[in-house]
């Protein structure tokens, strides 16, 4: 498969956060195809399958054959016993289902059966085991499988893991035989303990890696950093740092994001970065720094003065 150098994350239009309406959602996703886009990834987990709904929605009259679209299995959404409030977990949705933990061969499948109904699809390209960070034992010994499994009878086209750490993640790279891996917040240019031994190990074995959470939640999402750092507060010396790194930028005439969106592609291992948005005034802003060159000498004196590798 071939997939475009940015895609679309579509965790916000699951509200991640806030509410995100139906027509700016739909609008979103629009727009991500319009620039260009052709890779658009999403999760059960993402709103309580709201993400996954409206992704599927928006990109009905799309030519299925002209993107590549990925899921997630790990959390199966079960009813909720009532009164409902809120979802906890990040997203601004009703409580009506909840999510519960299942990596074994029949909850992959029931997972991928129900995302592909929520989607409105037959088929999905690529599948991710999301979060197993407790749960290692059933995900390389009954989730990968049974997603093997599906790869070798052509139900779908890949398979891999998606996580906030690089450490299973090599593991996975080592032990089996995914195909991609998708990395999130830790090969960003605050961040590159990814590249300690896991990109490294899937240039070398041709995994090829998604970049996600490039802006560390929100810290690179502007030229005067700011925000959080990780879904929490930043703590000083990582905001010093990340005003240090915009200052670079400054001389270069880059920005701050515009830096954090192309730093990861540097790497041969990095097939594409994975950038959310929850409009589509968020997609063309993004789209318009991808599409600006970022000097080389910016690279050359990141590193430096030390702040890069």
């Amino acid at each position: 498969m071939q997939v475009s150098r940015y895609g679309f994350g579509a965790a916000p239009i699951g509200n991640l956060f806030s509410e995100v309406g139906e027509d700016a959602a739909r609008a979103a996703v629009d727009a991500a195809y319009e620039a260009g886009i052709r890779l658009f990834d999403t999760a059960p987990h993402y709103g309580l399958g709201l993400s996954e709904r409206r992704l599927g929605a928006a990109l009905a009259d799309r030519p299925r054959d002209s993107y590549t679209l990925s899921t997630k299995v790990g959390r199966l959404l079960v009813p909720a016993e009532g009164p409902f409030g809120r979802d906890e977990q990040g997203f601004d949705v009703p409580a009506d289902l909840r999510r519960v933990w299942d990596f074994s061969r029949d909850g992959v499948r029931r997972s991928l059966e129900e995302s592909l109904a929520r989607l409105g699809l037959d088929a999905v390209d690529i599948v991710l085991i999301h979060d197993p960070d407790d749960h290692w034992e059933q995900a390389v010994g009954e989730a990968y499988p049974a997603l093997a499994e599906l790869r070798d009878q052509g139900v779908v086209k890949a398979i891999g893991v998606g996580m906030n750490q690089a450490e299973m993640l090599t593991r996975f790279v080592r032990e089996t035989g995914v195909d991609t891996v998708m990395l999130a917040g830790r090969y960003t240019l605050l961040d590159q303990s990814g590249a300690d031994e896991l990109l490294p190990l899937c240039a070398e074995r041709g995994v090829s890696v998604f970049a996600a959470g490039v802006f560390n939640s929100g810290l690179l999402a502007t030229h005067d950093p700011s925000g959080t750092y990780d879904y929490a507060p930043a703590p000083g010396p990582l905001l010093e740092r990340a005003r240090r790194i915009a200052a670079v930028c400054d001389r270069h005439g880059v920005t701050l994001p515009q830096a954090a969106l192309a730093f990861p592609l540097r790497h041969p291992a990095v097939a594409t970065v994975i950038v959310g948005a929850r409009s589509a005034a968020e997609v063309t802003r993004n789209a318009a720094l991808t599409a600006r060159p970022v000097p080389e000498d910016l690279w050359t004196d990141l590193a430096g003065e030390g702040l890069i590798p």
